[in-house]
Order: C-alpha cells, then sequence, then structure tokens
C-alpha cells in the first residue's frame, strides 16, 4: 500500500483493518438497497440536489430510481448503461464501462472491492465515531475523477461518498435505511424506453 498521509485526529485508526472490514461487508453480500441523496456542484453552476432510492444486484446491476425529480432514471443489467429523463422524453444507453458521470464510482460495489487495487494515496481523518478515507484513483489520468471520499461507520458501512471530478465537479451522495440481501426481481435492472421517447446512442450517427 502506497504511504499514507494521516492526520492528528486519525492517528488511532487502524487503515489496514478498516479498509479490510469495508471490503469484507460489501463483497459478501449479494443484493443491496439504501436511499440516497446527492448533491452536485460545479463552478458556475446551480447547486442540485436530488433523492430516491438505489438498488444493488451483483454481478454489475444498479438501479438509480429518483423521487425527485420523479421518475429520473439510471439503470445497469451489468453491460448496457441506461440513462431516462422523463422531462427531456429522452434515454440514453451506453457500455456501463463507458460511463462517466458521477454515479459511475459506486460500481466497484457490486463488482469485488479491492482499495489497494482501485486507490492510491490514503489519508484518514476521524469525525466522531465515524472515519472518513479519502483516495486518489490508481490510474488517476484516465478516471473521470480525481478523489473519492468515504465516510465508514463502525459497523463498515459507507453512510457517504464524496466524488470530486477532474473538471473541478462535486458529487456528494449519502445513504441511509440500508438493506443487505434483499430479495429482488430481475427486471429491476432491465430498462425498456417508453414509447414516443428518443433513444440515443452516444458516438453513433442518429
Amino acid at each position: 500500500m502506497s504511504l499514507l498521509a494521516v492526520s492528528a485526529f486519525g492517528a488511532d485508526v487502524d487503515l489496514a483493518r478498516l479498509l479490510k472490514s469495508v471490503e469484507t461487508r460489501y463483497n459478501t453480500v449479494k443484493t443491496l438497497e439504501m436511499d440516497f441523496e446527492q448533491t452536485y456542484i460545479a463552478p458556475n453552476k446551480a447547486r442540485r440536489t436530488e433523492s430516491g432510492r438505489l438498488f444493488l444486484r451483483k454481478p454489475g446491476r444498479m438501479r438509480w430510481e429518483y423521487a425527485k425529480p420523479d421518475g429520473k432514471l439510471f439503470v445497469s443489467n451489468g453491460t448496457d448503461y441506461w440513462y431516462y429523463s422523463p422531462m427531456a422524453r429522452r434515454a440514453e444507453k451506453m457500455k456501463l464501462k463507458d460511463a462517466e458521470d458521477m454515479q459511475a464510482p459506486m460500481a466497484f460495489l457490486i463488482g469485488k472491492l479491492d482499495f489497494q487495487r482501485d486507490f492510491d494515496r490514503f489519508v484518514i481523518k476521524r469525525e466522531g465515531a465515524l472515519v472518513r478515507i479519502t483516495a486518489q484513483p490508481r490510474n488517476l489520468d484516465k478516471a473521470p475523477y480525481r478523489e473519492v471520499s468515504f465516510l465508514a461507520a463502525p459497523d463498515a458501512r459507507i453512510e457517504q461518498l464524496t466524488v470530486r471530478g477532474q473538471d473541478a465537479s462535486t458529487m456528494d451522495f449519502r445513504f441511509r435505511n440500508e438493506t443487505r440481501n434483499p430479495a429482488q426481481k430481475d427486471s429491476l435492472y432491465i430498462f425498456t424506453p417508453p414509447e414516443g421517447v428518443e433513444v440515443v446512442t452516444p458516438g453513433k450517427e442518429q
């Protein structure tokens, strides 16, 4: 693991043990569900806060179902990735590996979480009973984000994920009401564009 910079507040934290606990928690589940609130901040743009319910299923499936704004949707079946905006009456389809929006870092929760493989230059800091872990992606030049911060609870649950983009934007996710291994229908991860919706595949002729 790379050289670690630790704040005075985090001097009593065993980083290796903490990372292993988080990895174990998320690598041993097959499905997850939780409420989320996300706040998007970018230079010269209005602050935007949205919320809804997140569904995850291994391998590679996720569904971001928004209540605010109602009907907005991100769905991945493990290969394809859909974004649907009911207000714009538009659906975008791409390969999950090509997705560059700020939901993409959450994909590590539906794969095999390995901090040492994916991240570098860890910094930790205590925040009351919680611990904040800040790290850079190992492949910084190719990643759509330059820094990721995880706020971990004593039970190794991730309560907050903050992603700082290469474009100086920030996406902050807060999670609550996590349910481990709930039964889920396959249809959660299948998206069929509603009739009359424009379907766009970025990078291809329309």
